[in-house]
């Protein structure tokens, strides 16, 4: 399911038009954005899940093509873990 897909289906469920449903989406990702990126950003949505920050170590790697040793940086990733009753 892709974005306009997921806004047709919000939009039919709730009984909103699709544009306030867009907007209301488009406002909650730009929300879940910031307060993901914030320090110790978490946002939990009870039923749902969860989503947050981790932070990936640096490790060796090896180039699939080349078969060479190379270093991967360290860096953050997004991360969900979903609720019990999901």
């Amino acid at each position: 399911m892709n974005k306009t897909q997921l806004i047709a289906a919000v939009a039919e469920k709730s009984g909103m038009t699709k544009t306030d449903t867009a907007k209301m989406l488009t406002a909650l990702l730009e929300v879940t954005k910031k307060e993901v990126n914030k320090k110790e950003g978490k946002v939990s949505i009870i039923g749902f899940g969860s989503f947050y920050m981790q932070k990936r170590a640096a490790r060796k790697g090896k180039n699939p093509r080349t078969g060479a040793a190379i270093k991967i940086p360290a860096k953050k990733v997004l991360k969900f873990k979903a609720s019990k009753k999901f």
